[in-house]
């Protein structure tokens, strides 16, 4: 008897959903067939957005983070402060922008070294950012990078580039807010006792 399986149409609509991040091959087949068979899905009008955004979609020239051509809302805003915070990815932006504590400009650098994944200084917004320090654009450099041992690594090369240039700064690191002592790790509560201030 022979094996019936899905549709080759549908096996290429899993495997496509099978390629996004936090996608198993389970979850892939409930997706693409939630798509098909429900009828509040629209996967025509998903399909067109995902097009019009593939097209319309570029990296700031200036910064990195998103925009629709020319450069994006924040380094269109002459009121920012004239502070850069570096981040990994333009996705570390909008957290920051929530917030509100922020009121400066962003470098997104697009992605950390990872010798491990051959991702080299070169490979990194590395050259634009320290371009855009020479011509001024921050009395300070704000490092919010990622605490894992790649984000340290980007951060300590970073620091050594800036120093004389302008001063550096690195985001505080530790407990967070509402969270128990009883739930940190060893690195965390040393950071966070590094990191302590006057009350």
């Amino acid at each position: 008897m022979a094996r019936i399986e899905y549709p080759a149409a549908v096996i290429r609509l899993i495997d496509e959903m099978k390629r996004l991040p936090g996608v198993g091959p389970r979850s892939a087949e409930r997706i693409a067939i939630w798509l098909l068979q429900n009828p509040r899905a629209e996967p025509l009008a998903l399909a067109a957005s995902l097009q019009q955004a593939k097209e319309e979609i570029t990296p700031c020239p200036q910064c990195g983070f998103f925009t629709s051509g020319g450069e994006c809302a924040v380094c269109d805003d002459p009121a920012r402060e004239p502070i850069l915070c570096v981040v990994e990815q333009a996705t570390d932006v909008l957290p920051l922008e929530r917030s509100g504590a922020f009121k400066g400009r962003y470098h997104c650098l697009g992605g950390k070294l990872s010798p491990l994944d051959n991702v080299t200084p070169d490979d990194l917004r590395i050259g634009p950012l320290l371009r855009r320090i020479s011509e001024g654009a921050g009395t300070e450099v704000i490092l919010a990078l990622g605490a894992d041992v790649e984000g340290e690594a980007t951060a300590n090369y970073l620091a050594s580039l800036l120093r004389g240039r302008c001063p550096v700064t690195r985001i505080a690191q530790g407990l967070p807010a509402g969270g128990g002592l009883e739930h940190a790790d060893a690195l965390t509560l040393a950071r966070a006792l590094e990191g302590r201030r006057d009350l």
